[in-house]
């Protein structure tokens, strides 16, 4: 088991955000996490990453408790997000947005910068170019590759299809999928369903804090009650 979540609770002030949430997630997976908007998908990444406190439950990464450990050091173990909205910082280069990805290590190591390149060589044409003058998807593309360059065991992404055009939305998920069989694991939140669970090896449902349904990527796909609430428009709206 690389992660697991038991019975994890997490409020903003008394408002329960995530009620009792359990999920696993085991070495090579790609592992998705829908619902609507307000579910509490990005509330429970952030919680993973330990951005956010968890009241009850604990959290396992790799065999070891990191429920209460700071999120620098989660970093270190092998555990690394790109988040909502990209977070780019938009004054530096790509190369230095790449480099603070790196922070963890003492050097800057080149096999992490051509591992990079070589999944997104739009980003190798644009090293030397400003982070905020690129469009959305090469922000994107920087913010993933940001993450890689911390060479994370478990990559966390967080919405990376938002406000993209149907082009390159299918071409950064079939970057997930390489970086995936590359030998990194995923766990996915993603408004787009049918992208998500086509690519997963296994997802979540999500509704109000709560898991409602989960199974394989496939199965969920066909499942009658999700075909209905997610897969027959936009999420936001079921």
């Amino acid at each position: 088991m690389l992660l697991e979540l038991t019975d994890v609770h997490v409020y903003y002030g008394k408002i329960a955000a995530l009620k009792g949430i359990s999920i696993e997630v085991h070495e090579g997976e790609i592992v998705s996490l829908i619902g609507a908007n307000g579910a509490g998908k990005t509330t429970l990444l952030k919680t993973i990453s330990g951005l956010r406190t968890v009241a009850r439950g604990s959290i396992t990464f790799r065999g070891e408790d990191i429920t209460h450990l700071p999120g620098h050091q989660r970093v270190k173990l092998g555990l690394c997000q790109a988040p909502e909205g990209r977070g780019i910082f938009p004054g530096m280069t790509v190369l230095e947005n790449l480099y603070m990805g790196a922070y963890p290590y003492k050097e800057i190591r080149q096999e992490d910068l051509d591992r990079v390149f070589s999944l997104f060589p739009r980003l190798a044409e644009r090293r030397k170019q400003a982070g905020g003058t690129l469009s959305g998807g090469e922000q994107q593309m920087l913010a993933i590759g940001r993450a890689l360059m911390s060479r994370p065991r478990l990559l966390l992404l967080d919405e990376p299809s938002m406000g993209l055009a149907p082009k390159l939305i299918a071409l950064i998920f079939s970057i997930i999928k390489e970086i995936n069989e590359q030998g990194t694991t995923v766990l996915l939140v993603e408004q787009n369903a049918t992208q998500a669970l086509s690519l997963a090896h296994r997802a979540y449902v999500l509704e109000t804090g709560n898991v409602v349904k989960s199974g394989t990527g496939q199965s969920l796909l066909n499942d009658p009650d999700v075909r209905a609430a997610y897969l027959g428009g936009d999420l936001g709206a079921a």
